[in-house]
C-alpha cells in the first residue's frame, strides 16, 4: 500500500480542498494518507470523512513550527486529538505568529521604498486556493514577486530584516502533541530547508525528545533517506514518508513522490 503523510491543503498553503486531495489520492493510488497543515487542523476531520468514504486510511496530524537556535523546525504530529485545548492554543498562537509576520513584511518593505501600502494591505484578501499566504499573493498581484521560490530567493531575506517569527521550543511543541495523545516526528531534516546539513541537524536534535523522523521526503536525496532510516532503527525511532505536496502550489513537490509503501514506515500502530 502506498502512503503519503505529509500533506498541505487550503488550510494552510496548498491549493486543494479536502474534497480535490482525496480525488487526487485516489488518482494516484495512494491507499494512505495525513494532511499536515502548518500550524492548523481545520481540514483534517473533512478530510478524514472523505477518506474513510473512499476506502482510505487517514492519519489526523498537522506540521507544527518551532524554532531551536534561531532555526525554525517543523515538527509532525501524527495522531493527534484535533480537538486538544492546549493543542489547539498552540496552533492558534502560530498562526497569529505567522500572520503579523506577513504584516510585518509590507512594514519592511514599504520602509525599503517598494511599491506597496500597509494600509492597502489591511484590507487585502485573497483566495485561499491560489496557495501561499497573504503577503505573497498580494506581492503577486502587484507584480512585485513571482512565485514561493522568488519570495523567499529576493524578499524575504536578511537585507529586508525578514525572517521566520520565534516559535515556540521543539520541547513545547512536542509536550503538546504527546498530551493531545499524538506521536512527534522531525520533518524533512535532510532537506536544504534547515541548511546545517543532516548530519549537524542530528546533532543539534540529539537532546530533543523526538519520537522519530520524517525519513522519506521530496527534498531527500536516497542517501539521505536510508541514513535517516539507519538512525531510525538503530535509537528506536518512529519512521515516516510523504512529499510535502502543496497541491500545485510548489513545483516539484507532488503527491505520492517519492513512492513509499506502509512496509518502509514504522508508526507505532497508527497504520
Amino acid at each position: 500500500m502506498r502512503a503519503d503523510l505529509h500533506i498541505h491543503t487550503t488550510a494552510s498553503d496548498g491549493t486543494w480542498t479536502p474534497a480535490e486531495l482525496i480525488r487526487e489520492a485516489q488518482r494516484v493510488g495512494l491507499g494512505a494518507l495525513a494532511v499536515t497543515d502548518h500550524d492548523s487542523v481545520a481540514n483534517v476531520a473533512e478530510a478524514y470523512r472523505l477518506a474513510k468514504e473512499a476506502g482510505l486510511k487517514f492519519i489526523p496530524a498537522s506540521e507544527v513550527c518551532s524554532t531551536k537556535n534561531g532555526i525554525s523546525f517543523h515538527v509532525l504530529g501524527f495522531g493527534i486529538d484535533i480537538t486538544n485545548k492546549n493543542l489547539l492554543e498552540l496552533l492558534h498562537h502560530n498562526e497569529a505568529l505567522l500572520e503579523q509576520k506577513d504584516v510585518d513584511s509590507i512594514v519592511m518593505l514599504e520602509r525599503d521604498g517598494w511599491d506597496v501600502s500597509v494600509q492597502e494591505f489591511a484590507s487585502y484578501t485573497y483566495d485561499r486556493r491560489r496557495g501561499g499566504w497573504r503577503s505573497l499573493a498580494y506581492l503577486q498581484d502587484k507584480g512585485l514577486c513571482a512565485d514561493v521560490n522568488d519570495f523567499f530567493k529576493r524578499i524575504f531575506t536578511a537585507e529586508h530584516d525578514l525572517a521566520f517569527p520565534e516559535f515556540p521550543s521543539i520541547g513545547e511543541v512536542i509536550a503538546a502533541i504527546h498530551e493531545a495523545g499524538g506521536v512527534a516526528l522531525c520533518a524533512h531534516a535532510a532537506s536544504g530547508f534547515h541548511g546545517p546539513g543532516l548530519e549537524k541537524v542530528l546533532t543539534m536534535l540529539k537532546e530533543e525528545p523526538f519520537d522519530g523522523f520524517e525519513c522519506y521526503h521530496s527534498g531527500h536525496s536516497e542517501e539521505a533517506a536510508q541514513a535517516l532510516v539507519r538512525y531510525c532503527k538503530e535509537h528506536g525511532l518512529l519512521i515516516s514518508g510523504g512529499s510535502d505536496c502543496h497541491g500545485t502550489f510548489v513545483p516539484g513537490r507532488n503527491l505520492g513522490e517519492p513512492e513509499v509503501h506502509v512496509e518502509e514506515l514504522y508508526l507505532s500502530g497508527l497504520l
